[in-house]
């Protein structure tokens, strides 16, 4: 196990491809829409908000390290702690690494900044059915956020609230 790094644009093509096969694997294959360009600009644009850490290793048989998983985060805030804090939006590592330590490293290395610049929280969203990822992040001592559902406006719910809005403040 290595080290987890920060991204490099290089590594843009690998994590999209890595993005792709966590999506296969929570039965969504057809919802990626990201794309090279898109993934690039959003790391290392003029402004970036997204950010990312990937862990390498060699692949039984091979020789030279590859990026094995990856961990794409952004920035919350507490209005409660005033302070920021850390959601993790994908955590994955390639199955064949799986066991090796890089999952943990890369939890590890966003535990290490979430302390070292004074935020409160790392979180995250895990599938309800994703028995593997919930052992593991109870080993961690993560613990679940009881009596918190996530909800979520997107698609069409996402644009007839845009409209009301956008017609309450034109006065329609």
């Amino acid at each position: 196990m290595s080290t987890p790094r920060i991204a490099r644009p290089d590594d843009v093509p690998v994590i999209l491809e890595l993005i792709h096969e966590l999506a296969v694997y929570e039965r969504e294959p057809d919802a990626v829409k990201n794309t090279p360009e898109l993934l690039h600009s959003h790391l290392f644009g003029d402004n970036p908000r997204v950010f990312a850490h990937v862990s390498e290793g060699i692949l039984p048989g091979g020789e030279e390290p590859v990026v094995l998983g990856f961990a794409l985060w952004y920035l919350t805030y507490s209005t409660w702690e005033g302070t920021h804090g850390i959601h993790l939006e994908d955590l994955y590592v390639r199955p064949e690494a799986r066991g090796g330590g890089h999952g943990k490293a890369l939890l590890g290395e966003l535990a290490r900044i979430t302390v070292e610049r004074g935020y409160k929280r790392l979180e995250w969203s895990v599938l309800d059915w994703n028995a593997p990822a919930i052992g593991f992040y109870d080993s961690l001592g993560a613990g679940s956020m009881d009596g918190w559902t996530v909800r979520r406006l997107d698609s069409d719910a996402l644009a007839r609230v845009a409209a009301a809005a956008s017609a309450t403040r034109s006065g329609a």
